[in-house]
């Protein structure tokens, strides 16, 4: 015990605080640059989001030897309602020859194809892409787009097919560091002035937590040179949630450290006790995320993989600077930082609000708890039914942006005039000697278009590519069943060892690996939050009852949302990788405030018993959860400002699921079973037979407890 005290001293002491901060300025210094470098260090190459064994990836990884760089057809597509005239044909020819010579495009184009009315033409352009993944099809779809500018009035132009949806994507993306630092840091702001109501106090939080992103990012950075892959979406999420989680931490042990200024006239000693006393529930939190998000690592996909140790590594080095840089801050600039409101050293005080509104609603509640938690979970379990709309098959590409780009638009004039597939391939390879055999086993398959299935190019290393056109849209589900006989129809081909790929084929091993990924990850995750909470509330029932509400939140999160989602906001469907990603943040983030709460109830029950220590608890830490959770809201709200509806339903999910588990789940659900249960919620520790302080004598405990919550 004491050893604990002397290292919850550590970073507060009279001298260790210097040594705190010039430490942590010379790891600034250092990380600063390294931090930098990390948007250059993503890999947003294709296979590198994709399930490393699926069919798919491995026809990814087997054109490279077709081609040394992935190319990703971009379909340029024309349309004159009233007929093309020469002079348009003139203008299409002359486009080609300046696409030939444009950055960025490799390979052969093609001669343009025109509908039967000789309306519309297409033409595909293979851009390639290299390191920069999605990312480098931007600067070429541009030059194409730009081209498009001078052709005759009245000739429309599009980009559209992989590579124009693939550049509107990237450009959805251009900038997100910079635009969610600068939202994210807006909204903390914010919500620290109206919580602290100081001019000064909210800059030290806000200090460390940029402190902990750069270094964050730094050490993510180094880890990249060890072999982790970071893409787009990771590096985005890893600043959310280092602002979100690391001012989660800081308003806890802000908080307690006002209540210890009251009963210490030192500082440091205030801070020590500040620290030894919230430590363990900051440090629960942040093993609950960090063990959570290691659980992501278990995923076939490999963003999700990825996005794991990111995570992990962001929520431990945003513990870091809120367990030492914070805390020297705070003792170094003292007590005129809570300015106009300075905690005055008052040792008889009660440091937590007994008329306030926290502690009035726990009065409420433990008149009839058990009423209240039923009537509660009923709610919440209404709330969870429109989970039966929630559509598990993705996002078609005409419904993925918030916005209509021009990718979409062209597929919309594309598919009016040609075989809705021709833009984005089934791919298939296999033996250079069933070549024959592939082919006229692709060609009657159901859903291929009449004379589309051709072999791309000569054979390589005894291989050949074969490419098939599909009657339907690439990202539909009448497109999903005719890759399903094509594999069936390829894989029959006696010794071809065929693989079949592609952009639909894509999107199936993706469904497969998700759903893979839910029924593995989700029930991980449980069980990591539950042991978690074992060992610091040190009993079994409560853990079972935290996880129990938690999982009720989630789900009443994601019933309200896919509503909102279907019939308020007009989205189709829903992220493959939604439920998981929703249930990652909202669980392995949700637990906190149950922490919270239930370790400071943990702490008060064996003072006062667990009924009078649950309203202790409620009253001492509401105001800072409440705080807590509209930070971490508002910092994933951020997400639904981009234009992708993807991101748009993840930052919306867990905002109104973080929403939930504030003022509903943390504050009358968990507050309501625990009244109710009572000390035995503690079992099989020895708290489970400290008696309640209305428990002593029939008929008076609750003219004591009036006495006691005033």
């Amino acid at each position: 015990m004491n050893r604990v005290k002397a290292l919850a001293a550590l970073p507060c002491g009279r001298r260790s605080k210097w040594v705190v901060l010039v430490l942590w300025v010379i790891l600034l210094g250092v990380s600063a640059p390294l931090s930098a470098k990390l948007t250059d260090a993503q890999n947003n190459e294709v296979s590198s989001w994709l399930p490393a064994d699926a069919e798919s990836t491995k026809v990814i990884h087997e054109q490279k030897a077709f081609r040394p760089d992935t190319t990703v057809p971009a379909v340029v597509v024309y349309e004159r309602a009233s007929g093309l005239t020469k002079g348009d044909e003139t203008a299409i020819e002359a486009d080609i020859a300046m696409f030939a010579n444009a950055k960025g495009v490799e390979g052969t184009i093609e001669k343009p194809a025109f509908d039967t009315n000789k309306r519309a033409a297409q033409v595909l352009v293979p851009i390639g892409v290299k390191d920069g993944g999605w990312e480098d099809l931007g600067d070429a779809v541009d030059l194409l787009k730009a081209a498009l500018k001078d052709n005759p009035s009245g000739l429309d132009g599009y980009v559209t097919g992989p590579a124009g949806l693939g550049a509107d994507q990237a450009a959805a993306f251009e900038g997100i560091d910079g635009t969610l630092l600068y939202a994210t840091l807006g909204v903390v702001v914010l919500i620290l002035l109206l919580t602290y109501r100081s001019p000064t106090l909210w800059l030290l939080p806000v200090i460390s937590a940029i402190a902990a992103l750069f270094s964050a990012q730094a050490v993510v950075y180094l880890f990249t040179k060890a072999g982790l892959v970071v893409n787009g979406q990771s590096a985005a999420i890893l600043t959310v949630l280092i602002f979100g989680a690391g001012t989660d931490y800081a308003l806890l042990l802000i908080a307690r450290y006002r209540e210890e200024l009251h009963r210490y006239e030192d500082r440091h000693e205030a801070m020590a006790h500040a620290m030894f006393r919230a430590g363990p529930a900051i440090v629960a939190s942040a093993a609950t995320v960090g063990i959570g998000m290691l659980c992501l690592m278990a995923a076939d996909m490999q963003s999700t993989k990825g996005l794991g140790p990111v995570c992990a590594l962001g929520v431990v080095v945003g513990l870091i600077a809120m367990t030492t840089l914070l805390p020297a801050l705070l003792v170094i600039v003292g007590r005129w930082v809570f300015w106009p409101v300075r905690p005055a050293f008052e040792p008889d005080a009660i440091t937590h609000d007994e008329k306030g509104m926290w502690a009035r609603v726990g009065r409420q509640i433990a008149r009839g708890p058990r009423l209240v938690w039923i009537i509660t979970a009923v709610i919440l379990g209404v709330m969870t039914i429109g989970l039966t709309n929630l559509n598990g098959d993705g996002i078609a590409n005409k419904d993925s942006f918030t916005n209509k780009p021009q990718s979409i638009t062209g597929q919309e004039v594309s598919e009016r005039y040609f075989p809705a597939g021709s833009g984005d391939p089934i791919v298939v390879i296999g033996r250079e000697s069933a070549a024959q055999s592939l082919l006229q086993a692709i060609e009657g398959a159901p859903g291929i278009a009449p004379g589309q299935v051709k072999q791309v190019g000569p054979a390589v290393g005894g291989r050949v590519q074969i490419e098939a056109v599909m009657t339907s849209s690439s990202d539909s589900a009448a497109a999903k069943a005719t890759v399903k006989r094509v594999r069936a129809a390829a894989h029959a081909v006696p010794d071809a060892n065929a693989k079949v790929g592609g952009g639909t084929a894509t999107q199936m091993d993706i469904a497969t690996a998700s759903d893979h990924d839910d029924k593995l990850i989700i029930p991980l995750i449980l069980l990591v939050v539950l042991i978690v909470l074992g060992l610091l509330l040190r009993a079994v029932v409560a853990p079972l009852v935290l996880i129990a509400t938690v999982v009720l939140s989630f789900a009443a999160a994601l019933g309200i949302s896919v509503f909102t989602f279907e019939h308020l906001l007009g989205f189709k469907g829903t992220d493959v990788g939604f439920p998981l990603f929703v249930f990652v943040f909202l669980v392995a983030l949700g637990i906190d405030y149950n922490v919270f709460l239930m370790s400071r109830v943990h702490e008060e029950s064996k003072k006062h018993g667990t009924r009078r220590g649950m309203q202790i608890g409620l009253a001492a830490t509401g105001g800072v959860i409440t705080s807590a959770g509209l930070v971490l809201a508002s910092t994933f709200a951020v997400l639904g400002t981009l234009p992708i509806v993807s991101f748009a339903e993840m930052g919306f999910t867990v905002a109104l699921g973080v929403l939930l588990d504030t003022f509903i789940v943390r504050s009358v659900l968990v507050t309501a079973l625990t009244l109710d249960i009572g000390q035995k919620i503690w079992w099989p520790s020895k708290l489970a037979q400290h008696p309640d302080e209305d428990d002593d004598t029939p008929g008076g405990g609750d003219d004591r407890e009036r006495m006691l919550v005033g």
